[in-house]
């Protein structure tokens, strides 16, 4: 049986249905996972995935998506081509319909998460599988999972670390930054090395942040190499969920910041964690 996932548009979308996504590998002979170029990179590793279309999100532009580059006959082509048996669709609401390109046939199944009625994203996903008698392999315990990382001691060196990934998807404002480099001073002070994380664009900040204390990824990895990075670390401090995902698929524990001055005012910032961290080791 051949199968079709398709998945949100982001790191952390797809990484969180990465557990159904192996329900589905359980009972199919070849699953191809669906997704906007954001998720792209984290479809690949996820174990039960053979092939991954790109398509672009709602309101991405005009222009063809990665899929039409690649194909003369563009993503309903390469649909038709694959001739799914099944499909399961996981895109939320804000992302629109099902893609006009899938099969009639298959573009009236069941959605999971985004919906506004609570829940985790991961274990919606999971029970909308379910419900189309996709059921997990015995032994597989739900969590999120991808495939064993590289070996990354040549760029972090060798020891026990603690991560620091201060971007957020977001600009980082000064302040932020400010007190990013004060935690990781914090750390270093507390026994701890710290490794500091970020993508291409953040190098400026990763920099920042890092000062002569940490070390400094930066613009140093790509999604692989950062899952072996945050897979050998004690644990992983983030302001991105996309990371934090990661982390979680990787097995290290994670704590996700947020503003303290939002809303509520609950969410923790990096301070906060690093000084309760180490207070727990006194």
């Amino acid at each position: 049986m051949k199968a079709l996932v398709v998945c949100p548009d982001s790191m952390s979308g797809v990484l969180l249905a990465g557990p159904a996504v192996r329900a589905v590998a359980a009972s199919a002979d070849h699953v191809t996972v669906m997704c906007g170029p954001r998720g792209a990179l984290a479809a690949r590793l996820l174990p039960g995935v053979d092939d991954v279309l790109v398509r672009e999100a709602p309101g991405a532009g005009d222009g063809p998506s990665a899929v039409d580059d690649a194909d003369p006959n563009g993503l309903r082509g390469r649909l038709a081509e694959a001739a799914f048996d099944a499909a399961l669709v996981l895109t939320p609401p804000e992302e629109g319909p099902p893609p006009a390109a899938l099969p009639t046939r298959t573009a009236h199944l069941p959605r999971a998460g985004g919906d506004g009625r609570g829940g985790h994203a991961a274990e919606a996903a999971l029970a909308t599988a379910a419900s189309l008698g996709f059921a997990p392999r015995h032994g597989d315990d739900g969590r999120l999972r991808v495939h064993p990382a590289p070996d990354t001691t040549d760029l972090t060196g060798n020891g026990p670390y603690v991560v620091l990934h201060p971007g957020t998807g977001a600009p980082v404002s000064a302040r932020d930054a400010e007190r990013a480099a004060e935690a990781v001073v914090l750390l270093a002070d507390g026994g701890h090395r710290v490794v500091v994380t970020g993508g291409p664009e953040e190098k400026g900040l990763t920099r920042r942040v890092s000062g002569d204390t940490a070390v400094d990824l930066g613009g140093r990895t790509d999604l692989r190499t950062l899952s072996g990075v945050l897979r050998a670390a004690d644990a992983v401090i983030t302001g991105g969920t996309g990371p934090a995902h990661l982390a979680a698929a990787a097995g290290t524990p994670a704590v996700l910041l947020g503003d303290p001055e939002g809303p509520g005012g609950t969410a923790p910032d990096v301070l906060r964690v690093v000084r309760r961290l180490l207070a727990r080791q006194d």
